[in-house]
């Protein structure tokens, strides 16, 4: 009998893979032989020595002491790619976010206390103020060619727009799902060169670190959008104030908020919706469950 702790709710259709005849699988459990974990942070945790492997239902493992658990011959698994629909449909609907200046024109409609003709005529007198402008035709840089990059890139080419990519890491397995249509950019900085939208889809490292910068937004068509749904600390947020207030961007699309971005009338923060999806969490969930399973029995 395998012993599996869970560390956050894991989707039921994950769990299933775990027959009841062979694992115990609960949020309180003595001497684990594995953890499935989503976003709880695992670095000032104590593992049990008895752990031999642990698997996040995510694509993110920042949450968890990857060479700690190196050290200790215990593999860490993660679900790439299977959150990668769940993220492309959030991030065309941040391009609409953005171009289209849609929640600032919510507030103002929501905040209305007229009603009658009295309103009709504050709705069409305010509209002016939230004019945006539409897709085709405009250059989006995908930053990150990983399973969702791909994605975002294929569907920003069905909408009409120009895609640069960059990723000097990009598999033969993604080249081949990537679109003709895109083109590559040797550097970033040739990415955010003319480019009116920026999308960024890369883990959180020394590498990857604020490289979107007050240096790179400075490269873009003025009135370009900033979209984050990677991780917060790829952007620099002062910089993307500064290009906000300047009016280099209009607006900055992100899952990632901060006290400095929230004050931002031109910021549109979520929650950390990115694979906030039934289907994401549920396939997500599947992929780990059936790789530590795999590891435990083989």
């Amino acid at each position: 009998m395998f012993k599996v702790l869970t560390l956050n709710n894991i989707a039921v259709e994950g769990l299933r893979r775990l027959p009841r005849e062979r694992y115990e699988v609960a949020s309180e459990i003595a001497h684990p032989d594995a953890i499935l974990l989503r976003s709880q942070n695992m670095h000032d945790m104590e593992i049990p020595e008895t752990v031999a492997a642990i698997g996040r239902a995510g694509a993110g493992t920042n949450n968890i002491p990857i060479e700690k658990m190196s050290a200790r011959g215990v593999p860490v698994f993660n679900a790439p790619g299977a959150n990668a629909n769940a993220v492309k449909e959030l991030v065309i609907a941040g391009l609409l976010l953005g171009a289209r200046n849609l929640c600032a024109a919510n507030r103002y409609v929501s905040e209305l206390t007229e009603s009658g003709a009295a309103l009709s005529k504050a709705v069409e007198a305010g509209k002016k103020q939230y004019v945006g402008f539409e897709l085709p035709g405009k250059t989006i840089g995908v930053i990150g060619l990983g399973a969702i990059g791909v994605e975002v890139a294929n569907a920003a080419l069905d909408l009409g727009m120009k895609v640069v990519g960059f990723d000097p890491k990009i598999t033969v397995r993604n080249a081949w799902q990537l679109s003709s249509g895109v083109e590559h950019a040797d550097t970033l900085d040739q990415l955010f060169q003319h480019a009116d939208f920026v999308t960024c889809h890369v883990p959180l490292l020394d590498g990857t670190r604020g490289i979107v910068n007050q240096d790179r937004l400075a490269l873009m068509n003025s009135g370009g959008v900033l979209i984050n749904f990677a991780r917060g600390g790829i952007v620099d947020d002062r910089a993307a104030t500064a290009a906000l207030d300047s009016g280099k961007l209009h607006a900055y699309v992100t899952d990632f908020p901060t006290r400095e971005l929230l004050d931002h009338p031109k910021v549109v923060a979520l929650p950390h919706l990115g694979a906030s999806t039934g289907e994401a969490e549920a396939n997500c969930a599947i992929m780990v469950a059936e790789n530590v399973r795999d590891y435990l029995e083989k």
